[in-house]
């Protein structure tokens, strides 16, 4: 179960599917930003052991993705390269709380939810892209699980941190305010916006 409080629309996948270029570019740094993530978790908590290893095993396989992602690049002959974020992961990100241990508990839980945004939306390119662009029909029916995976733990590892029916709780009210920022859509298509 992913966790989200709405579906992206049929004129996303639409939009993905014509700009598919900007899409798996737009990808590519969601993957590296995942990594990255990861890895910062682990330099600001050393001190909560229980989250060091599933932390590093998940910016390792981040990583790989990262990499898979821009051997895609290569073979369509396109450059990694800047690209202008979306707002999304800044505006979901603004809703942590500060005050310790519910500012670990929102991050990881925003954390799931990307990763749950991003499985729902590799779901949806699989499927939009199978006849058409069948290569990387593949890539994302493959990324799946370990998308689905990624969420889960995230929400397991804030479950260290707080009892059951309040991290549920917590990811319900941050499920919601993702899918309200789901609903201001840019013309540029991206694998959050």
């Amino acid at each position: 179960m992913l966790h989200l409080q709405s579906s992206t629309s049929s004129a996303w996948v639409e939009q993905a599917v014509a700009n598919i270029d900007t899409v798996l570019l737009d990808h590519a740094h969601c993957e590296k930003k995942a990594a990255a993530t990861a890895i910062n978790l682990i330099f600001r908590y050393p001190h909560y052991t229980e989250i060091l290893r599933p932390l590093s095993e998940l910016a390792r396989e981040e990583l790989e993705h990262f990499e898979l992602v821009l051997d895609h690049l290569d073979e369509r002959n396109k450059t990694f390269q800047r690209l202008a974020p979306s707002a999304y992961a800044g505006q979901l990100l603004k809703q942590i709380r500060q005050t310790e241990p519910h500012r670990l508990v929102d991050m990881l839980l925003c954390c799931s939810l990307i990763e749950a945004r991003s499985c729902e939306r590799m779901g949806l390119l699989a499927d939009a892209l199978g006849d058409v662009e069948p290569k990387l029909a593949k890539l994302y029916a493959g990324l799946l699980k370990s998308e689905a995976r990624h969420h889960m733990i995230y929400v397991k590892l804030a479950l260290n941190f707080d009892d059951e029916k309040q991290v549920f709780k917590r990811l319900q009210d941050l499920a919601l305010i993702e899918a309200d920022l789901l609903s201001d859509v840019s013309s540029v298509p991206r694998m959050h916006n």
